[in-house]
């Protein structure tokens, strides 16, 4: 498939800044992959605590911005509009560099499992082409209220 710009991510995801994580989505196929992006800048709010005098983007956001990727994905779909995709577990998760202001983290999703609305994907973010994180993740999609 195509691109997603930006402001079709805010279509698609309930995040708002200062949660939203995804700048760009550069490919995608439903029910199969997704690539795209996070710019990380001086301004990301979690660089004033984390840590002072030397930023590193927390891990754990790291992988909310592969969950949101993600969600981009399997809320895209004609099937599942109008549906959130909820972040219910994750396995596997391994730190393998500091994500530091300036960095482009590039995100990848491949959908490995889906049954009864449950989605079980594979995310791999890099920056540089150096492996910064990666996870197994679950979600279970819900209809919006």
């Amino acid at each position: 498939m195509s691109a997603i710009k930006a402001e079709d991510i805010l279509k698609i995801l309930p995040h708002r800044y200062p949660m939203l994580l995804v700048d760009k989505v550069l490919d995608y196929r439903p029910n199969d992959y997704i690539v795209g992006y996070k710019n990380v800048t001086f301004n990301e709010p979690f660089f004033e605590g984390h840590f002072p005098g030397h930023p590193v983007m927390p891990g754990v956001l790291e992988l909310e911005a592969l969950a949101q990727l993600a969600g981009i994905l399997l809320n895209h779909s004609e099937s599942r509009q109008g549906q959130i995709a909820y972040f219910i577990s994750v396995d596997n998760a391994r730190f393998r560099r500091l994500v530091c202001p300036g960095d482009q983290l590039r995100m990848e999703i491949k959908v490995l499992k889906i049954r009864l609305g449950m989605y079980k994907v594979h995310g791999v973010a890099t920056v540089d082409g150096e492996v910064a994180c990666e996870a197994d993740l679950m979600f279970a999609n819900k209809p919006e209220d």
